[in-house]
């Protein structure tokens, strides 16, 4: 067996040897340690009291932000819902519209993508996504039939001027996505860009199939409502070409839940008929 002493090992305390405190030394040793021992605790103690201030400080500081924050959410929406309030003065027969597909929009983005479904903002694109018919002429909005194709391009604008309307709100985040682009195409053949696939926001893919669900499924000036099997029907049909193939997936396989909100949100009253710009 190899053994080491603490001369050699490296690591090992030098060896010292502590002299006795001279005769009566012990008392003056104990009263010094004693007095330490007291001012330690005395530190001790005004720390303790520092940190309990600054807690309370950082409690107080967040608790003013918490109302900050809320008090800023509340104006946001108050802001949604007066734009919200204005497009149906304007546009009185998109009122049932705009909560109907806000509803539908918000069940099938909780399928499609739950980090997008997290986001508070979402669904106020949902509810603005026509804000931009504000600019769209009266007659236009209230023809009784399908519109010429002059009055097709004026409406065709509608996704422009609902991006500006909202410009000056940044807090709408991915909600500017579903106002400007819930018109696009897979295809690339929408309005008002032409963007093609995965060129359009995920968010405003995801609300095309709602808003066209809902205007296959709601009454026209022009036609009743259609089943919804036969929405269902159509959207599929549009896969790869008007819709993303993979939300349309998604959708198909919500049926049963989207058929249950269809009927809750039609149940007891004949929902208003929509104008050709639905």
């Amino acid at each position: 067996m190899v053994t080491t002493d603490a001369a050699t090992w490296p690591f090992a305390p030098a060896a010292r040897s502590v002299p006795e405190p001279p005769h009566g030394g012990g008392l003056a040793v104990s009263a010094t340690a004693a007095t330490r021992l007291d001012a330690a605790e005395r530190q001790l103690v005004v720390f303790a009291r520092e940190i309990n201030q600054l807690y309370r400080s950082e409690r107080r500081r967040a608790a003013e932000l918490e109302r900050a924050t809320n008090q800023l959410g509340e104006s946001h929406l108050g802001a949604v819902r007066a734009l919200t309030a204005a497009v149906e003065a304007w546009d009185p027969l998109t009122h049932q519209h705009l909560e109907r597909t806000q509803r539908y929009g918000t069940l099938l983005v909780g399928v499609v993508d739950a980090e997008l479904a997290a986001d508070p903002r979402l669904p106020y694109g949902f509810l603005l996504h026509d804000v931009g018919k504000l600019g769209i002429p009266a007659s236009i909005l209230d023809k009784p039939g399908p519109l010429d194709s002059r009055e097709w391009q004026v409406m065709h604008t509608h996704p422009l001027l609902g991006t500006r309307i909202v410009a000056g709100m940044p807090f709408l985040g991915p909600a500017v996505d579903v106002i400007r682009c819930h018109h696009e195409r897979w295809d690339g053949h929408g309005y008002p860009h032409g963007l093609r696939g995965a060129e359009i926001p995920l968010a405003a893919r995801i609300f095309a199939i709602c808003d066209a669900f809902d205007a296959i499924t709601s009454d026209r000036p022009y036609r009743r409502a259609l089943p919804v099997g036969h929405a269902f029907d159509e959207v599929r049909a549009g896969a790869g070409t008007q819709f993303d193939p993979e939300v349309v997936a998604a959708f198909s396989s919500i049926e049963a839940s989207m058929r249950d909100l269809h009927a809750s949100l039609h149940h007891g009253s004949q929902a208003p008929a929509q104008t050709a710009s639905g």
